[in-house]
């Protein structure tokens, strides 16, 4: 046999191993469990005398003169109901084709998120109508009922207001009254009350929680800019609309979102105005309506240089001096071009319009264990 042969043979098999052997030395092997420390802290103490896994949730964090603090039991952050969990990922921000509006506003940029939870749907009717009954039920003495009714009451005179020669009466009495519509997406709340939606909902989640004498969850807040178009991708890094490229109908000719097809004909998509906010397929991290039906509120102040401006780690541009607010995914009311997942647009944050709503997200803390 050929001995220069073989110890090429043999070196290319140890360089395989060595590669193997690095590979799984990277990760922890308990990747499914919360312990991810090197040593053997949370396990037990020496000899066996201090059980650091068995303390309470008021656990000492000092016992016989050494710190044995490990993982406080209870601790567990249970998905909010209505929300799906959006995982960590890394992709490419910014526009997924042609900019045809040639604005220059929306360069490409890698980004990373963390992960995070969100409301499956765009806040409804219904829903917000809780926070609106609570509101004039126990905060009236607070905030007055004219803030809680210019403030924070939907403005149902938008269907009139926003579109000059347009019978929008009885979309105006009904849309947010009538049973008809209580699983519609909300409309006609500005930025300002999105927000204090978010607030009212981590309070009354929260004092819930204390009550039951457990850990407070992290706020509901709006989701950013670089963490609804992650989600809107639903995982496809580059596409063009949440279900992929390039079409805006499934291979029967089925629309595939509620907005303005065909010049024009907004009744090709099966709903004239909004559409429920579970119509439609879900994308791939089961997200309703990501594209069309109502534009969203995001938490991000508007600026055409955003790009230069912000981190490329969980973006977000808190901007309290700026009152444009950025909105996101397009509406009933927009063309194509307005659905695609890298599209930017914005609203003043104090303006309430027909065709703009909002969900929340919450901060998921840690990394979830994904399958």
């Amino acid at each position: 046999m050929n001995l220069q042969f073989l110890a090429k043979r043999l070196f290319l098999i140890s360089s395989v191993l060595v590669v193997v052997a690095l590979i799984n030395s990277c990760g922890s092997k308990n990747s499914g469990g919360s312990k991810t420390l090197s040593s053997k802290k949370g396990s037990s103490g020496k000899g066996g005398l201090l059980k650091f896994g068995k303390g309470s949730k008021d656990a000492p964090g000092i016992a016989n003169g050494e710190i044995v603090a490990s993982n406080r039991r209870g601790w567990t952050q249970p998905t909010p109901y209505g929300m799906v969990l959006v995982p960590s990922g890394s992709y490419m921000m910014g526009q997924a084709d042609e900019e045809i509006s040639r604005a220059g506003i929306n360069f490409n940029k890698r980004v990373t998120v963390s992960a995070f939870y969100m409301d499956d749907t765009e806040i409804t009717n219904h829903e917000y109508r809780q926070f609106t009954n609570s509101l004039l039920k126990d905060s009236v003495s607070v905030l007055g009922e004219d803030k809680i009714m210019t403030s924070y009451y939907p403005d149902t005179t938008v269907w009139n207001a926003d579109f000059t020669f347009h019978n929008g009466d009885p979309m105006t009495e009904y849309y947010f009254s009538s049973p008809a519509f209580d699983q519609y997406p909300i409309v006609g709340v500005s930025w300002d009350a999105a927000k204090y939606f978010c607030l009212w909902r981590s309070k009354m989640m929260n004092d819930y929680r204390k009550k039951q004498n457990m850990y407070i969850l992290p706020r509901f807040e709006l989701p950013s800019e670089s963490e609804w178009e992650w989600a809107a991708r639903g995982g496809r890094a580059s596409v063009k609309y949440p279900w992929g490229n390039p079409y805006i109908a499934n291979a029967k000719g089925c629309l595939m979102a509620n907005f303005k097809p065909h010049r024009g004909n907004y009744d090709a998509d099966g709903y004239s105005y909004t559409a429920p906010a579970n119509a439609y397929d879900p994308n791939d991290f089961g997200l309703y309506n990501m594209a069309g039906n109502v534009a969203e509120w995001c938490e991000d102040a508007y600026a055409d240089n955003a790009v230069a401006i912000t981190w490329d780690l969980n973006t977000v541009n808190k901007d309290a001096d700026e009152p444009r607010k950025v909105t996101r995914g397009g509406s009933w009311k927009d063309i194509a071009y307005y659905l695609e997942t890298g599209t930017r647009a914005y609203e003043l944050q104090t303006r309430k319009r027909s065709f703009i709503g909002f969900r929340c997200s919450m901060r998921y803390l840690g990394r979830p264990n994904m399958k």
